[in-house]
């Protein structure tokens, strides 16, 4: 909270705002609230004695100020190309409150309506990087190739562990083998490789610890904002603790 108490108070600064109902560190208590458990925009309103407005408003604000401080793909690669051994990327769907002629969204795999996001996360779980959202109808390696995963691993020369859904994204792109009667060889490869993946998977349970990821009631396209925000604060969070 002090984290984003200061961000906020920097960002008021900024802007010249010199007067808010409420201060720095009750507006970030409101953000993380919301984001946290994943209160609506009127429940959180009553609880901190402001309108509906507003605290749509604080929300909006403030969710896009860590966002903006969010990794680039490429930098978060640079990074980890002279920090890891390899790293594990892994999509996860965001569910969201749309109907079912919204077609784009709808995941087969699922079975629900949501956005892909693609994250790439160390061997041992920290999101580096997390991805803007893609219509839940995308497959994963389509996701990772038009967020440009695929072609800035390679260029980075980075081992990117992956499940058999990323199957055709090149060689530094591992993935365990598919099909039936494998011999016994391919099958301790396949343990190996979930083994070294497991922890780095673990990324998307994390992320999800915020509420407010469970399901959005907003436009699809806040979602991205929203994890990127969200990695941000779950990183500083770690680290604190």
């Amino acid at each position: 909270m002090n984290y984003v108490a200061g961000v906020i108070r920097r960002h008021r600064k900024s802007i010249g705002s010199t007067w808010r109902l409420l201060n720095p560190g009750r507006q970030a208590l409101l953000v993380l609230v919301h984001l946290r458990k994943g209160d609506t925009f009127a429940e959180i309103a009553a609880g901190f004695a402001v309108s509906t407005t507003t605290a749509w408003r604080y929300i909006e604000e403030t969710v896009k100020l860590p966002s903006a401080r969010s990794p680039k793909l490429g930098q978060a690669l640079k990074k980890a190309k002279n920090t890891e051994p390899y790293v594990v990327l892994d999509g996860t769907l965001i569910a969201i409150d749309r109907v079912k002629a919204d077609r784009p969204y709808y995941s087969g795999k699922h079975k629900i309506h949501g956005m892909n996001l693609q994250l790439i996360s160390s061997p041992d779980g920290t999101i580096l990087w997390v991805s803007g959202p893609t219509p839940g109808s995308a497959h994963d390696l389509t996701a990772a190739r038009l967020q440009g995963i695929v072609r800035a691993s390679a260029k980075a020369g980075l081992t990117v562990l992956a499940d058999k859904g990323y199957q055709g994204a090149g060689d530094h792109v591992p993935t365990p083998y598919k099909g039936k009667g494998k011999p016994e060889s391919r099958k301790i490869a396949n343990r190996s490789h979930a083994a070294l993946r497991g922890p780095g998977e673990r990324a998307n349970a994390q992320l999800k610890t915020w509420r407010i990821l469970r399901k959005l009631r907003c436009s699809p396209s806040r979602a991205g904002h929203l994890a990127k925000a969200i990695h941000v604060l779950h990183n500083r969070e770690a680290q604190a603790g």
